[in-house]
């Protein structure tokens, strides 16, 4: 069902404006700073943190939803470039939305890790099925909240949260799923998630170290050349 829901919603989220995008995710960020408290109380009451390190991981949360809102409209511009050939033609690159994409979140909840995931993934225009650890579970309804007020359409953005171990092998073999990040430290996991996703070549991206960085975007977008014939 969330595979459904994210499939009808992609095609209308990557035609919008990346500029609207962009508004959309710090819409997110303002939305996260109104419910901070909400957030705070959630993660000491549930995951053991200080006040002052929940604080410190919502504050982190906020900061990657407007680091990647800042993206949103101009990484195109980054990444794209005019190809020198030769011959009467224009060459050039474009990026674009891979489409359906997968998240299976580190077994360790961490809320500004899940957030930076969720925008690298989503800014270019694709959607996005994520699995939450199970850890997590209490931050799924005030997630949802930010998500659902922040003039994100329905089905951009799906949260599960489960058992890993009962659900990756479902990620790794869904047909649909166009491109599937797999955070999750477990090595021998990750090897049956590559094997998996040979059956549809779907892309898989492993850990990533650098949350913030032009890097961690690019590894959910496709690049398309166009030629384009002149002087005829």
């Amino acid at each position: 069902n969330a595979v459904t829901a994210a499939q009808s919603a992609q095609a209308g989220w990557q035609n919008k404006s990346a500029y609207n995008r962009s508004q959309i995710l710090y819409r997110m960020a303002e939305m996260t700073e109104s419910k901070r408290h909400e957030f705070v109380e959630a993660l000491t009451s549930t995951l053991g943190l200080t006040p002052a390190n929940a604080k410190k991981s919502v504050d982190k949360a906020i900061d990657a939803l407007v680091y990647y809102a800042g993206f949103a409209d101009k990484y195109n511009k980054v990444l794209g470039y005019v190809n020198p050939v030769s011959g009467p033609h224009h060459n050039f690159t474009s990026t674009e939305a891979v489409g359906l994409v997968g998240l299976i979140c580190n077994a360790k909840f961490d809320l500004a890790e899940v957030v930076a995931q969720i925008a690298a993934i989503v800014l270019s225009g694709n959607s996005l099925v994520a699995l939450l650890a199970s850890e997590g579970s209490a931050l799924l309804a005030p997630l949802a909240e930010v998500f659902a007020t922040s003039d994100l359409p329905k089905g951009v953005i799906n949260l599960l949260t489960g058992s890993t171990e009962e659900l990756y092998k479902q990620f790794g073999t869904h047909m649909e799923i166009q491109s599937l990040s797999c955070q999750l430290k477990n090595k021998q996991m990750l090897g049956e998630i590559r094997a998996m996703a040979a059956e549809n070549m779907k892309r898989i991206v492993p850990p990533v170290k650098d949350l913030l960085s032009l890097e961690h975007l690019m590894s959910y977008v496709e690049f398309k050349t166009v030629w384009h014939p002149i002087g005829h």
